[in-house]
């Protein structure tokens, strides 16, 4: 009898997956599962239930592992890692990122999800005057400006020189250059020619010269002009990360993206969720708002579809893995589960479920 028992017990053991038999003492409680709302990651129902990429990742492991477990509700995503780093929680889940920082007090399974920080923005369709009034103040078109009415004086110049007695260009210095420089600058705009021309060959010479060059400077002036605020009025004055060093950014606060942000310099308008800082966005009281791209993404699609638009970039690479308390006895067998979980076909149809088949 003993020796069928034995029997039985080995034949079971070897049907077990191996995560499930080599699991610590510690599996056989009740683990204790720290969770914060962050969609599409962890979102709580009307009815208490939890539902996520995250919150799916996490009871794949656990029926894979046979674990029992409870959830528990924190507000912020510092009371997630602070839970894991004292051992409150067993384990931390929601949209955790892995940073030094943290690494340095906690530890964290392997990543199941890499992305990037995303960039909103006003809606193309939205009226803004703000970018054309950037335009004109901008200190290359006022470059362009001056150095235009400088060529226009020294012509101007030039033609009263020649020009001097001729009675149209006469009258002393004041009223000969004025009207010399005023020609010049008639030349240049097309206007006013007719009125009274150059006599000498010298004064014809220049001018041939001055308005076949006008025409070409003019020409360039207008097509760049016009190109900066066609750019500007349609994309806005956010199109790169680039930007956001030069307008009003918002985040969200004690998220990793304020040490995103402060590596790169720029400085930012902080709020308490996405939702927040997207308000401020629409009613144009920042320029952009930056956050965990997919997490972004999601409230932008829910909330903000007709009003706000993400940019089509990705920049500081960020990694998604549940957070555990240093050296905890869990780590090799949920690194295993979700390295499992998320080299098969059902993972790849749970993220496509919460984020469409163009994942971000």
């Amino acid at each position: 009898m003993a020796i069928l028992a034995a029997l039985i017990l080995g034949t079971l053991a070897t049907t077990l997956p191996c995560t499930a038999r080599d699991l610590p003492p510690i599996a056989s409680r009740e683990l204790v599962i720290g969770i914060k709302e962050a969609p599409p990651f962890a979102m709580k129902q009307p009815g208490g239930e939890w539902q996520g990429i995250s919150v799916d990742l996490w009871r794949e492991v656990a029926n894979n592992l046979r674990l029992r477990y409870r959830f528990e509700e924190e507000p912020t995503v510092g009371a997630l890692i602070d839970g894991a780093a004292n051992g409150k929680f067993d384990v931390s889940i929601g949209a955790l990122t892995v940073t030094g920082a943290r690494a340095r007090v906690l530890d964290f399974t392997s990543p199941f999800y890499s992305t990037g920080l995303g960039i909103a923005v006003p809606a193309s369709g939205s009226l803004s005057w703000l970018p054309v009034l950037q335009a004109f103040m901008n200190v290359g078109f006022l470059q362009a400006v001056l150095a235009l009415l400088l060529l226009a004086l020294l012509v101007g110049v030039i033609i009263w020189f020649f020009e001097r007695k001729n009675d149209e260009f006469s009258g002393g210095v004041r009223k000969g250059l004025s009207s010399s420089m005023w020609w010049a600058t008639a030349a240049m705009t097309r206007r006013g020619m007719v009125e009274y021309n150059p006599q000498t060959a010298a004064g014809r010479i220049v001018a041939s010269i001055w308005t076949v060059t006008s025409i070409v400077a003019v020409a360039v002036f207008t097509a760049a002009v016009t190109s900066a605020l066609t750019v500007r009025h349609l994309q806005g004055t956010v199109h790169s990360v680039q930007d956001l060093r030069t307008v009003r950014v918002g985040m969200v606060k004690g998220t990793s993206t304020h040490d995103a942000l402060s590596e790169l310099q720029i400085a930012a308008h902080e709020y308490a969720n996405a939702r927040d800082g997207l308000l401020a966005l629409r009613s144009h009281k920042i320029d952009a708002f930056v956050y965990d791209k997919p997490l972004l993404a999601w409230v932008v699609q829910q909330q903000f579809s007709s009003s706000v638009e993400m940019l089509d970039t990705t920049f500081q690479p960020q990694h998604y893995a549940f957070a555990i308390p240093n050296d905890s006895p869990l780590r090799g067998s949920l690194n295993i589960a979700i390295l499992d979980a998320i080299q098969s076909m059902w993972w790849k149809q749970t993220t496509t479920r919460y984020l469409g088949s163009n994942v971000y």
